[in-house]
């Protein structure tokens, strides 16, 4: 059963108070005030009835309702329906909510889905700034995604951080099972941190350029930092992303070449070992007549020159690394 979490009625920038769902068609007919409308997780009864007093679209009361959207800004005559993912960090994993926004000439109704942070903060900040208000929805619609991109900053930082710790075991050249799948679960987050970042650009861009009605030129400036926050955040994720991918390779190609190093000995102790299995294998055979049968000093010779030939051979390839 979803819930009114407020329902306020605003007038001049100042606060008139709260609004019964019934009477809001009412309110936002008096010239000069707005009503916003905050939800979460409404039912279809309670979004319809939001509907009626309204007169939004259907198109948009059906996607609000729907939980599983994606980030994104749409038209619906002179007002407006925006998707926003919200993020929080639950056990280390990047949990993503939704928020949906109606804006209208003269009305907010935010609608908060699955993980997010209660907007009661952004009220008390916006109602204790009269003059802000005055500029209308417009100014709750900055307020409220300005908050969602702030919450993003802290999970980009706990991200970080958690590749920070495990970069120094990555470059060793042992391979690390536990290690690398741990990157790729952060790897996991940032791409889904990034999915719900990225569109906020557009979104803000759009605002700014086609919504001058909802979007005065007073706050063109806000929206405007708002999508400066969201670049320099995705060029951030982006960053991490590419270190993690680097960082993987990198273990990989470590790991490889330590490989090789371990062939390379054992094919130089192999290249050694042929020389005396060559010579003894010869005296293994049945053979009647060998020159060096009768020769008093053969055994130690034929010792002597199988040493030499391993050692001269030790030696060159420990001088060429690969022993």
């Amino acid at each position: 059963m979803g819930a009114i979490v407020n329902s306020v009625a605003y007038r001049s920038g100042k606060r008139v108070g709260d609004v019964a769902l019934d009477q809001i068609s009412d309110a936002i007919s008096v010239p000069g005030t707005f009503v916003w409308l905050g939800l979460h997780e409404p039912d279809l009864p309670l979004l319809r009835k939001v509907q009626q007093e309204f007169g939004l679209h259907d198109l948009a009361v059906e996607d609000a309702l729907d939980a599983h959207q994606r980030p994104k800004l749409e038209t619906y005559g002179d007002s407006i329906f925006i998707v926003l993912n919200t993020a929080q960090l639950v056990n280390d994993e990047v949990v993503v909510g939704e928020t949906h926004l109606f804006v209208g000439p003269n009305y907010v109704v935010s609608v908060r889905h699955g993980v997010s942070s209660s907007y009661a903060p952004v009220r008390e900040r916006c109602e204790s700034d009269a003059r802000a208000m005055a500029n209308g929805p417009g100014y709750v619609l900055y307020a409220l995604m300005d908050f969602v991109v702030d919450h993003y900053m802290p999970i980009v930082t706990r991200l970080e951080d958690g590749f920070e710790q495990l970069e120094q075991g990555i470059f060793r050249d042992e391979f690390d099972r536990a290690a690398i799948e741990h990157l790729y679960h952060i790897k996991r987050q940032v791409l889904r941190l990034r999915n719900a970042v990225y569109p906020i650009e557009e979104i803000c861009g759009q605002l700014i350029r086609l919504h001058e009605d909802l979007v005065p030129r007073e706050l063109r400036a806000y929206f405007r930092d708002i999508e400066d926050h969201a670049s320099r955040l995705v060029r951030t994720l982006d960053v991490v992303r590419e270190m993690l991918t680097t960082a993987v390779q990198v273990n990989l190609a470590l790991v490889t070449v330590g490989q090789n190093e371990v062939v390379k000995r054992l094919a130089g102790w192999g290249a050694i070992l042929a020389i005396p299995t060559v010579v003894f294998s010869l005296y293994g055979m049945n053979f009647n007549f060998m020159p060096e049968l009768k020769f008093h000093y053969a055994y130690p010779t034929v010792i002597g020159v199988t040493a030499l030939a391993c050692g001269g051979l030790w030696r060159k390839l420990h001088k060429s690394g690969w022993i």
